[in-house]
């Protein structure tokens, strides 16, 4: 048997980068149909594989997380998110998390529902009955307000707003795969270096307002915690000062501070804007599906609460159907800290691993019809019925995402909150998609608003 497991022949120099910079979803689609559980890539100086079994997801997510580190693939990276919990390594990263933990409880998380209702009901005062809006853009603003008021006790402007949303464009841009841009140091001036460079600083000078905003608060009991009194505890449980506290105690520097309200701001309101972006899409294609949301919403007396999201069972099965073939998170990356043995072939250390849940998540080989919207197949009975890590949108294990419950009841209570009042018809070209360090559209996403 060889140890050099199966992958598609490259070109000189370049490699696969080309196709994969092309189009990365029907590239990890096609090596996944063709080579199965273990693709070796061409994609850079480093050896790359791909696996797309559940069976590795789970060793290296979960049984054998440790044995595996985050790597670093790009000092870009390092210069947006730093040490912050994304990227940090085990010893950093499990001292923050358990920092960071009591902001993130579930008891918190639900006593955030009115911060979520309130913002989600402004954004829809703006809406026009039979007028349009860009669907993605107004999830991606609403989501922001709401992580700030959510984890950084703070609020701010519609301008802000602008400011924030203005300077993500650039930072995506530069992560689109590129074939040529290891080649490029991040010294060198080209237009995409410094338009990058810029819209770090403007995101940074944004942070900057928000600190000085909550200057001297974070250790007053009468300062209100957004989650209200749902923690019981004396001081404000949010983020933003629960990390000053420690940086007043000497255990967090401004620049681990820096990283960690960088990382929440950009990973906190993106991964569900853009899971509401695609739910919408989808319900908007099946109005058979979009009625049933619609029903359920329609039995909350009143207000949606955090108690009515977690009764909203069939919306729950639309948003893991709409993560499940729209993953915002599309592959994760992993790096053996020594030579591994996967499925017969030897891994070496120092090289990338991909994970990729776009590809695992639309597979044949776990999923009946794969590429249709069936939100029916999260049923119990369907569920088991397939590997547990056929499906991972928020990771797996210890490094699992923090703010998953923190980002299903913020959508569930969204969609509740839109849907009381409109019914939303996608009138965009057929969805394209590129890949940045989360999946977005490539175009603008409107759809047109009609009164219930």
């Amino acid at each position: 048997m060889s140890t050099t497991p199966p992958g598609p022949n490259g070109i000189p120099v370049l490699g696969n980068g080309r196709k994969f910079a092309s189009d990365p979803f029907q590239f990890m689609t096609a090596c996944e149909d063709a080579y199965g559980d273990v693709v070796r890539l061409d994609l850079g100086p480093r050896q790359t594989y791909m696996l797309t079994n559940p069976r590795d997801v789970e060793r290296l997510l979960v049984s054998e997380w440790a044995k595996f580190r985050k790597p670093d693939l790009d000092s870009a990276m390092d210069d947006l998110l730093g040490d912050g919990l994304l990227l940090s390594d085990r010893d950093t990263w499990e001292g923050q998390r358990e920092l960071a933990n009591p902001a993130f409880h579930a008891r918190r998380v639900a006593g955030l529902d009115d911060v979520m209702v309130d913002h989600a009901t402004d954004a829809v005062d703006d809406w026009t009955a039979g007028g349009q809006v860009d669907i993605h853009l107004q999830m991606a603003r609403l989501t922001v307000r709401i992580i700030v008021s959510a984890m950084f006790g703070s609020d701010i402007d519609a301008a802000t707003v602008r400011r924030v949303q203005e300077n993500l464009e650039p930072v995506g841009q530069r992560f689109e795969p590129s074939p040529v841009r290891a080649i490029i140091p991040d010294w060198a001036p080209t237009a995409e270096n410094r338009q990058f460079d810029a819209a770090v600083a403007e995101l940074e000078s944004v942070l900057d307002d928000i600190l000085a905003d909550r200057r001297g608060t974070a250790a007053d009991p009468s300062h209100p915690d957004p989650a209200g009194d749902a923690t019981g505890q004396e001081l404000p449980m949010d983020l933003l000062s629960i990390l000053l506290r420690a940086r007043d105690r000497g255990e967090q520097t401004d620049r681990q501070l820096r990283d960690e309200l960088m990382t929440i701001l950009l990973a906190g309101h993106d991964t569900t804007a853009l899971t509401l972006t695609y739910t919408y899409y989808l319900l908007s294609k099946h109005p058979e599906v979009r009625d049933r949301v619609h029903a359920e919403i329609d039995a909350i007396d009143g207000t949606p609460t955090a108690a009515d999201a977690q009764q909203l069972d069939y919306l729950d099965n639309v948003l893991s159907e709409a993560m499940r073939l729209y993953p915002p998170v599309y592959t994760l990356f992993r790096e053996p800290k020594t030579d591994v043995r996967i499925a017969g072939y030897r891994i070496p250390s120092g090289s990338v691993i991909l994970l990729p849940q776009w590809a695992i998540h639309r597979s044949s080989r776990w999923y009946d019809d794969p590429e249709q919207f069936d939100p029916d197949r999260w049923s119990a009975e369907r569920r088991r019925s397939r590997p547990r890590f056929s499906y991972f949108p928020f990771g797996a294990g210890p490094r699992h995402c923090i703010g998953k419950q923190l980002s299903l009841l913020e959508a569930k209570l969204i969609v509740a909150t839109v849907g009381s009042q409109y019914e939303l018809d996608y009138e965009g070209p057929e969805m394209d998609l590129r890949g940045s360090i989360t999946m977005h559209p490539d175009h603008p996403m409107p759809m047109r608003v009609e009164p219930r």
